[in-house]
């Protein structure tokens, strides 16, 4: 039953894969060590992305809308870095997908498709370079 139950939640995880995106103009600096002044300046859950924007901020989340995005402008970004989006179900963690980072203010985002069976509580860690969680996302899935 065990095998069953793990090998089911590996097929939905494939089925659910995240997408990453990162939008604005590179730097030429690359590095992966945390800074000082980096910030998620501001992170939604939303339905979709129009022009590098959010088209909204969702709480609550229909099962059948298949996909949602994790939107995210971070600053104080002094060189290259990669930050990580982290998709939980509960304490269960869905996917985790790493987002580039290449200037001060930058927008980037993350879609993960939402299967039906999956409602309950979410979140998203906005997770810098050394491991920190910067900032955590919640929404539900009814």
């Amino acid at each position: 039953m065990l095998y069953r139950n793990v090998a089911l939640m590996a097929f939905a995880m494939l089925l659910g894969m995240a997408v990453a995106v990162s939008a604005q103009e590179p730097q030429e600096q690359q590095g992966q060590e945390e800074q000082p002044g980096l910030a998620v300046a501001e992170a939604v859950i939303t339905a979709d992305i129009v022009d590098r924007q959010p088209g909204g901020n969702l709480e609550m989340v229909d099962s059948d809308m298949g996909r949602v995005y994790c939107w995210t402008r971070i600053t104080g970004a002094q060189e290259e870095i990669t930050i990580e989006h982290v998709w939980y179900k509960g304490d269960v963690e869905m996917a985790r997908v790493p987002l580039r980072i290449a200037g001060s203010n930058w927008r980037t985002w993350s879609s993960k498709n939402i299967e039906e069976i999956w409602t309950g509580p979410w979140h998203v860690d906005i997770v810098g370079p050394d491991g920190t969680v910067l900032e955590t996302v919640e929404f539900t899935v009814e």
